[in-house]
């Protein structure tokens, strides 16, 4: 069972942190208990500080516009009420350090910038004073009470702007999850349109394109190991015949089968690939003539086996490993290998 985490877990934040904030701020039991003996003078004129509070940020569009209507204004001034009651309650535990956590959340979340929220802090911290400095009866006790309220709402100001602030790292955190979940699909469904753009759709061999980029980078390798690379074209005999006999499904079935007989007749290290209509290829790297006349073989065998009825003809054209041709002439020459011998077929 998942259980949600308070505000106070998610800030890391107990009993000790708050002692070691109320020190980091100077603020004493004694100051703390000097401004909940004054609670009976915030009491008597709340109403009248609040409502000169909402007076005063209601002239300001941007507070305006946010508020909205009447309302929101309502559960606001329910809320700043509470605010006010709290700041002399005389009671500074994990309650009151929860509820300015979610004062900053709940501002963050409506969208307060901290440039309102602070001008905000400071009117109501002027306009209690005006009201502390008005009915404080020992003049004597008035600096202390109100350095006492300046430490408190700035420790209250830390508080809500750690849940402004965490809000925000969370949301960089989040997004950036996301854009790196988001590129992590994107490589994935790239690597599979390549995949796709390089693969023939019926035999799943690599395409035309696929052979030519590979085939220059093979004979590059075959150049710099001074190997050979050699390529065997291949070509089903009367495909047409094939095709305008029993139909074009029959023919898909016998690029099919013969597709299937090639890659199981190759090295892992081989290339091979279907190069339009009836025509195939396999680039073979570090390959002599012998290997790939013994690979020809192999791919004969196999599709005769499935179908002794057809035929296919195959040529060969092999380069290095001292002197080396061109790819396309490697290419060439595997073509009309494979012509001649479907002549003689």
């Amino acid at each position: 069972m998942l259980i949600e985490k308070t505000l106070l877990e998610q800030f890391n934040i107990n009993e000790i942190e708050i002692q070691r904030r109320m020190e980091l701020f100077k603020l004493t039991q004694g100051e703390l208990d000097l401004l909940a003996a004054q609670q009976p003078i915030i009491e008597q004129h709340l109403d009248s500080l609040v409502a000169k509070f909402y007076d005063k940020q209601t002239q300001f569009d941007e507070i305006a516009l946010l508020i909205g209507d009447a309302d929101t204004l309502q559960r606001l001034r329910n809320a700043q009420r509470r605010y006010i009651q709290e700041l002399f309650s005389g009671h500074y535990d994990n309650a009151y350090v929860n509820s300015r956590l979610r004062i900053g959340l709940v501002h963050k979340r409506i969208g307060v910038e901290p440039k309102l929220y602070l001008s905000a802090s400071c009117t109501l911290k002027y306009l209690v004073e005006d009201v502390l400095i008005e009915h404080i009866a020992n003049p004597a006790e008035l600096p202390q009470v109100l350095r006492a309220l300046d430490k408190l709402i700035s420790f209250d100001t830390a508080l809500v702007f750690d849940t402004y602030i965490g809000t925000l790292l969370s949301a960089v955190e989040n997004a950036k999850k996301r854009m790196e979940t988001y590129a992590r699909e994107l490589e994935e469904k790239s690597k599979i349109l390549s995949a796709h753009a390089e693969r023939d759709p019926l035999t799943e061999l690599y395409n035309k394109r696929a052979m030519q980029r590979t085939i220059m980078r093979e004979l590059n390798a075959a150049i710099r190991r001074k190997s050979y690379l050699s390529v065997i074209y291949i070509d089903v005999n009367k495909f047409k015949f094939i095709n305008d006999t029993f139909g074009h499904a029959k023919g898909d079935e016998v690029l099919q089968t013969l597709g299937q007989a090639i890659t199981e007749s190759c090295r892992t290290s081989d290339f091979p690939c279907r190069i339009g209509g009836d025509e195939f290829c396999v680039i073979l790297p570090e390959a002599s003539r012998a290997t790939a006349l013994h690979i020809g073989d192999r791919i004969e065998a196999a599709f005769t086996t499935a179908y002794p009825e057809y035929s296919i003809s195959i040529g060969i054209c092999v380069t290095g490993n001292e002197s080396f041709v061109s790819a396309n002439e490697l290419i060439e020459g595997a073509d009309k290998a494979m012509y001649e011998a479907k002549q003689q077929s």
